[in-house]
């Protein structure tokens, strides 16, 4: 398997992160999105939208979108819960994560680290949206050790990806406990250093 990645992009390291937890092989293609890598002719063939992160099988089939990749490769394993009623809260979060936080906390991270911009000219209403979830994610951590209960899914793999580089894009993570407990805890099961 194939991975066309950007390790700037938590996007892609979800990919990564559940292929080394599960010990499936595969190699990484290193993928330039600032150099316009992603719009070549070639990659354009193996997906159209031109995004990373990007699988290829050895099949030679394709696979896009972070969430849809790492749902297809943890199943049967214990990173999606054996409860059909759990599974779905995970995909619960799957989407919100990418409909009501990606947006915001890696946006202004991106505009902050790769495009420069100081703090003070991040759009407001992404800075609000961005606490609005983070105050979401704390208020299900102070009530569960993971997302979706007491062991770790794809829920949190996925949101871990943007929410531990959160104070890359100005947020500030003080008033979060919770999240900051979750945040370790799901960097040690994952084996990965703490965030910087």
């Amino acid at each position: 398997m194939k991975i066309y990645g950007d390790t700037n992009s938590g996007n892609c390291l979800k990919v990564k992160w559940v292929c080394d937890r599960l010990a499936l092989p595969y190699e990484w293609i290193s993928v330039d999105t600032l150099k316009g890598e992603t719009r070549t002719t070639e990659f354009l063939k193996l997906n159209g939208a031109g995004q990373v992160p990007t699988v290829v099988f050895d099949d030679g089939r394709a696979l896009a979108q972070s969430n849809a990749i790492i749902r297809y490769l943890a199943r049967g394993s214990d990173l999606i819960p054996a409860d059909d009623f759990a599974a779905a809260k995970m995909d619960e979060w799957l989407f919100w994560e990418q409909y009501s936080h990606e947006p915001y906390i890696a946006v202004c991270r991106f505009q902050m680290v790769y495009l420069g911009k100081p703090a003070s000219d991040l759009d407001p209403d992404k800075i609000k949206r961005g606490y609005a979830a983070l105050a979401r994610m704390e208020h299900q951590l102070a009530e569960t050790r993971f997302l979706v209960g007491e062991a770790v899914s794809l829920a949190d793999v996925a949101l871990l990806a943007y929410t531990r580089v959160a104070h890359e894009g100005g947020f500030h993570l003080d008033g979060y406990a919770a999240v900051r407990r979750w945040i370790g805890e799901t960097e040690r099961y994952l084996g990965l250093p703490p965030a910087r």
